[in-house]
């Protein structure tokens, strides 16, 4: 699996896991959420993934898109 989808991964995973957290707990969870969607719309502008700067100090295969 290479860096591009374990940024999809890790990011809808984080998203369902909020949204889960919110319906159980609180709505407070929600942040989690909105972080995530932040995130990916930076780096769609920017090109910069703090997640996907870390997989690849990690050693994962890089991706077309984070190079």
């Amino acid at each position: 699996m290479n860096i591009d989808r374990m940024v999809m991964a890790l990011a809808g995973t984080l998203t369902l896991v909020g949204l889960a957290l919110a319906t159980a707990f609180s709505p407070w969870w929600l942040l989690l959420t909105a972080f995530v969607g932040l995130n990916l719309l930076q780096a769609s502008f920017t090109g910069l993934c703090p997640a996907a700067v870390v997989l690849r100090r990690l050693g994962v295969e890089k991706g077309c898109a984070f190079r």
